[in-house]
């Protein structure tokens, strides 16, 4: 017997206790405040608890994730969720595809071996421009999308770990 195929996700109700860490790349600081913004809105219409870190760069994100949730569960506290937030911009240089590469991929390997919540923020984009276009709320609002996904997973494994 086939079953049916799942529906799109929708604007569910808020989840209750859950646990945010909310981790903005302050390299590009007026996109940083636009990403944040957008993820803010979804954090606190989810009711969710969350706790913001800032940390200078992309590639500093990861590690700022791996600290705090050690930190939260050596004191009874752990997280359900990562919202990671920043931006790197093309240059003239290969930095940008270090920057870009290794910071998705630690974070992806965090929230593979821990089994936690990732919404993954942190814009590559070739310039400033499309930046600005995948950061404002009016527009991309890639800070409230990756906000969303974390949620969305986090409303996941709940559901999942009740049966």
């Amino acid at each position: 017997m086939a079953q049916s195929r799942p529906s799109r996700p929708a604007e569910e109700a808020p989840i209750l206790g859950a646990r945010i860490l909310l981790i903005e790349s302050r390299f590009h600081e007026e996109l940083a405040d636009e990403l944040a913004a957008g993820a803010l809105a979804q954090l606190e219409s989810a009711r969710v608890k969350f706790e913001p870190i800032a940390v200078p760069g992309a590639l500093e994100v990861p590690i700022a994730a791996v600290i705090a949730l050690d930190a939260a569960v050596q004191a009874g506290k752990p997280f359900d969720g990562i919202v990671a937030l920043g931006c790197v911009i093309r240059g003239e240089t290969a930095h940008f595809d270090i920057v870009a590469q290794e910071s998705a991929r630690a974070l992806m390997d965090i929230a593979v071996t821990r089994r936690i919540a990732l919404g993954n923020g942190i814009l590559t984009v070739e310039n400033e421009a499309q930046a600005w276009a995948r950061a404002r709320r009016g527009e991309g609002n890639a800070g409230g999308a990756a906000a969303s996904a974390a949620l969305a997973l986090v409303r996941i494994a709940r559901a999942h770990s009740n049966r």
